[in-house]
């Protein structure tokens, strides 16, 4: 373990384990290469993942639930399809790029569902005339 900063025993400023794990203001790191104790600040953070970005939503296959089914859904497990029990987001913490991926494809189911019942409104105001 190299210490740099800090006390002269205990955790200091900077701790790198010998397997290369940075601890900031920690000497425990987990699992994670950098561990901090504190609040980090950043002018932009770039989060960069494998998973698929939910444009497949626009797609002519993709089956977009019924709000119908979603509130069946909610109803019964207190939190919508594919977001997170609060219990685990307060036990693991939010992955933010999982977590911006997840709140991108409610955005864009809840677009096409505007979509879909402003279409509705127009038709239902063109029969009235």
């Amino acid at each position: 373990m190299l210490k740099i900063g800090g006390l002269v025993s205990g955790t200091g400023a900077v701790n790198i384990t010998n397997t290369g794990n940075v601890g900031i203001g920690t000497l425990t790191t987990g699992t994670n290469k950098l561990a901090v104790e504190g609040t980090i600040a950043a002018r932009r953070i770039k989060v960069t993942q494998a998973t698929t970005w939910p444009d497949f939503v626009f797609d002519s296959t993709y089956k977009l639930p019924s709000l119908k089914d979603i509130n069946n859904y909610v109803k019964e497990n207190k939190h919508l399809p594919d977001v997170p029990y609060a219990f685990e987001v307060a036990r693991d913490g939010p992955d933010l790029g999982e977590m911006n991926r997840v709140l991108l494809l409610k955005v864009e189911e809840l677009t096409l569902h505007l979509i879909e019942l402003e279409e509705k409104l127009d038709k239902l105001e063109k029969d009235k005339k």
